[in-house]
């Protein structure tokens, strides 16, 4: 949910946001909300579903009463931070991570985690400063596997810590156009990748990076492992679109298919293939797309986001253009 309001006000409730990690957990019980757009949008909650809702409040209280009884574990902490942040108190969960960090500083887990949903609130920088942090901190580790933590989502683990620390490492960078950045932070993430599901998407962003970065002949290497018969469970919009970039899945077909499914697979199909239409010079098309994106409830999701910037982006290229009718 979200809604327009002055750009004076704007500024005064981004600023109440980014102070989230140093405040109190009592005072996030009900926040007001939870971040401002890009756009000077204010952001709220986005709506679950009444059994899905239902569900990750059973999950929250399991994990705070576990919380409560074991404040210094490390554990604990994080799954309360986790869960707090599936129901959508993002600024909560940063509060909780940084709990996290001040009682076990050398866990990188907590930046990881906090990194993730600084990039949600659209705190970018201290988004990226969090995911380096991690990545020094594992350095020379072992990789170890990240679960859900929700009930009712495939078993099997299809990620793990160091690569998704490296693949919101460069999500933060790609955010805020830093390609060069971002770019070696997708190819230490390919590099940790033990899935098809990562693969597909470091391979996603890292291709719309090179791309993005006028690189065209390295992101066509990108696209040269991938292929249909991938093991893809839970990344399928990914492969998807990197389909539609080798020029076998048809653009409009899987803007179709995706428009009738969940609302994520909608963000990031959408943002996509509006970044496709962009790079290859259609930029009504893409702006069209991205428009969509920004139109629904899932302003959380990475395409939403990215649809978001690309929106602020252009809307400053055309101010600078001047009135339509002088151009």
């Amino acid at each position: 949910m979200k809604y327009s309001i002055l750009i004076v006000t704007s500024s005064i409730l981004f600023a109440y946001a980014c102070s989230s990690g140093d405040r109190p957990l009592e005072e996030f019980s009900n926040p007001p909300y939870q971040a401002i757009s890009a756009l000077g949008d204010t952001l709220y909650a986005p709506p679950l579903d009444p059994d899905t809702e239902s569900r990750f409040e059973t999950e929250l209280q399991t994990a705070e009463a576990e919380y409560r009884s074991r404040p210094d574990d490390a554990d604990a902490i994080l799954s309360y931070g986790r869960h707090t942040a599936h129901l959508g108190n993002y600024q909560k969960a940063v509060a909780i991570f940084s709990d996290g960090i001040e009682k076990h500083p050398g866990d990188a887990r907590f930046y990881r985690h906090r990194g993730h949903r600084y990039i949600t609130l659209r705190e970018f920088d201290k988004a990226i400063e969090d995911f380096k942090r991690a990545s020094e901190l594992v350095l020379s580790t072992d990789d170890q596997p990240e679960s859900a933590e929700t009930t009712g989502e495939n078993d099997e683990n299809r990620s793990a810590l160091q690569s998704n620390i490296w693949y919101h490492l460069g999500l933060a960078y790609y955010l805020t156009a830093q390609y060069e950045e971002a770019q070696n932070a997708y190819e230490e993430c390919l590099r940790h990748s033990s899935t098809d599901d990562m693969r597909a998407a470091a391979s996603h962003w890292l291709y719309m990076t090179l791309r993005r970065a006028g690189k065209d002949e390295m992101a066509g290497n990108i696209l040269e492992p991938i292929t249909e018969d991938m093991n893809i469970v839970e990344n399928k919009s990914h492969h998807q679109l990197l389909m539609v970039f080798k020029g076998i899945f048809k653009p409009d077909m899987l803007l179709a298919d995706a428009q009738d499914s969940d609302t994520l697979e909608n963000t990031t199909v959408g943002y996509g293939l509006g970044n496709w239409h962009l790079i290859n010079g259609r930029k009504d098309r893409a702006h069209e797309l991205f428009h969509n994106v920004y139109e629904g409830d899932q302003w959380q999701e990475p395409g939403y986001i990215a649809a978001e910037m690309e929106l602020k982006r252009l809307s400053g290229e055309w101010l600078a253009a001047g009135p339509f009718w002088v151009r």
